[in-house]
């Protein structure tokens, strides 16, 4: 993997789908723009094709992401997932899953790059991908920590009374959400700004059980929403500070293991300082 004076070059896999997949992007460009690390987009990969499927709810979406990759004049790739050998992946969906990657990789061929990020890519990669390339994925939660969705990780840690939260990157591979930490950050969810919200959620847990809080209020639940608020303060400076250490130099991966300065690493890098001083540099703390 190049970096420390060479550009760095990135494939960048999104759906697409919503806003913040659009600030992903705009986050690293701006960063290059700066100068905060050399790195070259090569291209911009997106499971569905532009002007697909007008009345999909995600559609206008889609097209603001597709408009700002043309604003920056990253060349777009796209293969529609729904139009990809659909009785296939109606009959056998694992041979579907393994016949639209070789075909993806078949299409960025003429684009090679050194890592690929997984900003808000929604399909599970086939196993040969993950394997052919060095794929970094941002999942909300700590090293060790829950698996599943956003929405998943943060009740099992109200369910579990964790008293940490934060946000890693990790590498894709086969197994999925297995793939090993690479980069982490956290942050504490108790304390005299936090005792409060436990102290509301465990009256309403107490009076009607965590299924009927999670059902009934759901992701508007002020711990919930404060948890959520913070972790996603985290994950740009996260995804910013992770790219830097491998365009320059600082970090690389060989055979799925991550090394820094030239020595392999037995756990996560703690990016905690980096982020939280880009977040007060930011005043939004």
């Amino acid at each position: 993997m190049k970096g420390g004076g060479q550009t760095l070059r990135i494939g960048w896999f999104s759906t697409g789908r919503d806003e913040a997949a659009r600030e992903l992007l705009r986050t690293v460009m701006d960063q290059k723009e700066r100068g905060f690390f050399d790195v070259s987009v090569e291209f911009v990969f997106c499971n569905w094709e532009p002007g697909e499927e007008p009345e999909h709810g995600d559609h206008d979406e889609r097209e603001r992401f597709f408009e700002m990759v043309r604003s920056y004049d990253i060349p777009l790739f796209a293969l529609s997932w729904k139009r990809f050998r659909p009785e296939l992946r109606r009959d056998e969906r694992e041979l579907w899953r393994l016949e639209y990657g070789r075909a993806v990789r078949e299409l960025l061929e003429e684009r090679p790059f050194e890592l690929g990020v997984l900003a808000g890519y929604m399909l599970w990669v086939d196993d040969e991908t993950c394997l052919k390339y060095d794929l970094i994925n941002l999942h909300p939660a700590l090293p060790g920590g829950p698996k599943g969705t956003w929405q998943e990780v943060i009740w099992q840690l109200v369910e579990e009374r964790a008293d940490r939260q934060g946000a890693m990157i990790h590498l894709t591979t086969p197994e999925w959400d297995e793939g090993p930490a690479l980069t982490f950050c956290s942050f504490p969810i108790v304390g005299e700004e936090w005792d409060p919200l436990w102290k509301g959620i465990d009256e309403k847990i107490r009076r009607k059980g965590l299924a009927a809080v999670m059902r009934e209020d759901g992701e508007s639940e002020p711990l919930f929403r404060r948890i959520r608020e913070a972790g996603e303060r985290r994950e740009l400076p996260l995804i910013a500070h992770s790219i830097k250490l491998f365009a320059d130099g600082k970090v690389f991966i060989r055979d799925q293991q991550l090394y820094v300065d030239g020595e392999p690493l037995d756990r996560a890098y703690d990016l905690t300082d980096e982020v939280n001083g880009e977040i007060m540099n930011r005043g939004n703390g």
